[in-house]
């Protein structure tokens, strides 16, 4: 489907379930980008909660593991006291209360003590809190065993946001506190973080809009502004444009592991951005190309606009228009 319709370049995760220990074993390593794991709460089948398949998991999988780190019991629990309190009409607001930081922190310390157990190649995905920033080591991701990431939506909102944006920033871990905004972004430039990623999740409007709490999902679309609001960190001075690269371009293939990518090197594929700095802009109705038709950043300017997009040598976007040709390439991983 990916080589028949995809723009970009793509991989694919192989998703961990309760009973695929069998499949996990038998995933050639070059054949996915790595084994996904959900250590909290998740759609359909997809939860990991027995310590006896996480223990299997963590020892058998060929290859990088990334986990989502989030302890269901302790979200459940949350999310009764809300329920008795609210019943039916719990705020989002209580949001990052029923998903907290505890339920964040006790899944990623548990993820990080089964990698050390087992000398996994371990990634946590979209890290959420100041204490779990702390878990991880700073410097280059060079020879690191385990990494983190920090996805871009916690870079820029936090909790004052939910009363202008509602749902529109509801997301699973949930966005937090301006204290963990700040220490993400430092945890970034260290190098604790060595990663800017997204949690893309492009659910309609209709759906976000929901009154009830337990009816809207979470997840918001995040791929078309990610490097723009990446760049925003650049002029507002917390990270540097050689940061930026790093964690977004060449970390990320270091870390995965890509072949003839992430650099611009000769022998390398082109996949290039052309950006240009100017004054400040809102996002126009016709520059939101999703077809949920809406993103979380409308409101915040960029001074960073995208010109031109290179795929694998192929233009994918340039003067603001689109190239239907263009079709990515699966990516290759080195062994």
């Amino acid at each position: 489907m990916a080589a028949d319709s995809s723009a970009a370049n793509y991989a694919f995760y192989l998703g961990a379930t309760n009973d695929n220990i069998d499949v996990i074993r038998r995933l050639p390593a070059a054949a996915a980008c790595g084994v996904k794991v959900f250590m909290g709460a998740s759609t359909g089948n997809m939860l990991v909660d027995k310590r006896e398949v996480l223990d299997q998991i963590f020892r058998d999988a060929p290859g990088l593991v990334a986990t989502h780190c989030e302890s269901s019991p302790i979200i459940n629990d949350n999310l009764a006291t809300a329920q008795k309190k609210w019943g039916d009409q719990i705020p989002i607001t209580e949001h990052p209360v029923i998903r907290s930081r505890e339920a964040c922190l006790v899944s990623s310390q548990l993820a990080i003590e089964l990698a050390k157990q087992h000398d996994t190649r371990l990634h946590i995905l979209h890290v959420s809190t100041a204490e779990e920033a702390d878990l991880f080591e700073p410097g280059p991701v060079t020879g690191k065993q385990i990494t983190g990431e920090a996805c871009i939506h916690y870079l820029h909102f936090d909790d004052s946001d939910y009363a202008a944006l509602g749902n529109l920033i509801k997301c699973n871990p949930a966005v937090k506190s301006p204290a963990d905004r700040e220490a993400l972004t430092s945890a970034v430039a260290d190098g604790r973080l060595n990663i800017i990623a997204t949690d893309h999740a492009p659910h309609t409007l209709e759906e976000k809009q929901s009154d009830n709490y337990l009816v809207a999902p979470s997840g918001m679309p995040l791929v078309q502004q990610a490097l723009s609001a990446a760049l925003e960190l650049v002029c507002s001075g917390k990270l540097s444009l050689a940061q930026v690269v790093s964690a977004s371009a060449h970390n990320v293939a270091l870390r995965f592991a890509l072949k003839d990518r992430g650099f611009i090197r000769e022998g390398y594929w082109a996949d290039l951005v052309i950006a240009r700095q100017g004054e400040p802009q809102l996002l126009a109705p016709e520059d939101i190309l999703y077809h949920c038709g809406w993103t979380p950043f409308k409101t915040r300017p960029f001074h960073w606009r995208i010109e031109t997009t290179l795929v694998s040598g192929q233009i994918a976007w340039h003067e603001r228009q689109l190239n239907n040709s263009c079709r990515g390439q699966r990516l290759e991983f080195d062994s």
